[in-house]
């Protein structure tokens, strides 16, 4: 039975609406994620997992804060911390000029970006003995951001002051 162009059509748009109103069913877990992450070689592919995997993470952890699941809340973004650790790692050996390779950098900048602010959502919300192994996780991923950008624009010009203005005669 052959089924008419129109009813295809209708079809394939059905099961997209059907996949953004129910994700969970469109989405790997994040251990699938993880595992995938940890297998993959290409640098540049693992920065773009990074990116899936970090989504998937922040959601567990928002879940998790919503639980009252502190502990979850802390190991899932330590795991993201390290995730970028490795992920940068593995960029900087296989692609030492970001300038001219960029493409993996400037993803994992965007996401270490997004996931300092993610860390900051949880340390607002998290109580008072959680808060410090949150701000260590913080603090590296800052640190990460601002090691990416200076391999991004290695060629800034120095941090001085613009020439004074001359006076007019």
């Amino acid at each position: 039975m052959k089924v008419p162009p129109k009813l295809q059509q209708t079809l394939g748009c059905a099961a997209m609406v059907s996949f953004m109103f129910f994700p969970a069913f469109a989405q790997e877990s994040v251990a699938e994620l993880q595992a995938k992450f940890d297998r993959e070689n290409n640098s540049v592919k693992k920065a773009r997992l990074l990116v899936k995997l970090a989504d998937a993470q922040f959601e567990e952890s928002r879940r998790a804060g919503k639980a009252g699941d502190d502990n979850v809340v802390d190991a899932t973004m330590e795991k993201f911390r390290d995730n970028v650790r490795a992920a940068l790692e593995a960029l900087k050996k296989q692609h030492p000029d970001a300038e001219k390779h960029s493409n993996g950098y400037r993803q994992m900048e965007m996401q270490v970006k997004r996931g300092i602010r993610e860390v900051e959502d949880s340390m607002l919300a998290a109580p008072a003995p959680y808060k410090p192994p949150l701000q260590i996780v913080r603090q590296d991923l800052i640190a990460m951001d601002d090691e990416l950008i200076r391999l991004l624009f290695p060629h800034r010009p120095a941090d001085s002051k613009p020439p004074a203005p001359t006076a007019e005669k």
